[in-house]
């Protein structure tokens, strides 16, 4: 299947010639974490159980570079020494290192040690100049069926429920057909790192192949327009409960969403504007 997709936010990424939702890596990432463990570190001998089974584990401790963008992720392992000159020379933020002198794994290790060592890191950080952490735009594609709409990947603070704890979230909106990811099961994550958006931006690109494969409107198609179908029986409900001749609430998806819906989120972060909390 024929289908390129296009970034129209963030930074474009390679993806495999046979699957196009599924990325295998970019060409720029960011290091947001730079740490080193050695056997004294609590959970040291799982967490390089990984380097044993590859045969790899050739050292009393390890440096790490932990590589991010916002649809992939890798870990370097190398020498301390390495690491710590790296530390020494990237006061300024331009220094590089040689990835030939360790190796390099897919993705941020996960398991027994690893969930404690390793932090939460958002891709929006306040500290890099975003609106706040874990609330901003993370990438956005091109839809290729519906000429101006996109597909958009974006971290946001919301509620399960209106009466339980605001979270730290990231999910992916179709400005084409308006679905609301809160009511489709599965795809609204707790945006706990990178796997979390990488997830999120994986399941964009799959709503864009699948309209590319059968088409908007199609039963068999994620992205199915509503066309303001449920804004209209929800007016009519509401003008026969209550006697009225006005519309409860706006009578296209599009506009609905523009004023209460994920677009309404969208709006505030492309203007650099904290959202409110979601469905608070």
């Amino acid at each position: 299947m024929g289908i390129t997709i296009t970034n129209t936010y963030g930074t474009p990424h390679n993806v495999s010639e046979d699957h196009p939702a599924h990325v295998t890596g970019c060409d720029y990432y960011r290091l947001p974490l730079v740490a080193t463990i050695t056997p004294t570190t609590p959970g040291y001998e799982d967490m390089v159980d990984m380097l044993k089974e590859n045969g790899h584990d050739t050292r009393e401790g390890y440096g790490l570079i932990f590589l991010e963008s916002e649809e992939f992720s890798a870990t370097y392992f190398g020498s301390i020494e390495q690491i710590e000159q790296y530390k020494r020379e990237n006061v300024d933020g331009k220094a590089t290192f040689d990835a030939s002198q360790g190796v390099l794994y897919a993705q941020w290790p996960h398991g027994k040690g690893w969930d404690t060592f390793i932090p939460r890191v958002f891709w929006n950080q306040a500290q890099c100049g975003a609106i706040a952490d874990g609330v901003g735009l993370v990438t956005a594609f091109a839809h290729t069926e519906i000429p101006g709409a996109e597909v958009v990947v974006f971290e946001f603070e919301g509620k399960w429920l209106p009466d339980s704890e605001p979270q730290q979230l990231v999910t992916y909106h179709c400005t084409g057909c308006h679905l609301d990811t809160f009511h489709d099961c599965g795809h609204v994550h707790e945006n706990t790192g990178p796997s979390s958006r990488r997830w999120a931006a994986r399941q964009a690109r799959q709503h864009i192949v699948s309209a590319h494969r059968h088409g908007v409107g199609d039963k068999h198609s994620a992205c199915r327009p509503n066309n303001g179908e449920m804004l209209r029986a929800v007016n009519a409900v509401a003008r026969d409960m209550w006697g009225t001749t006005g519309n409860a609430l706006p009578d296209t998806d599009d506009a609905y969403c523009a004023t209460k819906g994920p677009c309404s989120i969208i709006r505030e972060l492309r203007a650099g504007v904290r959202p409110p909390v979601y469905r608070a």
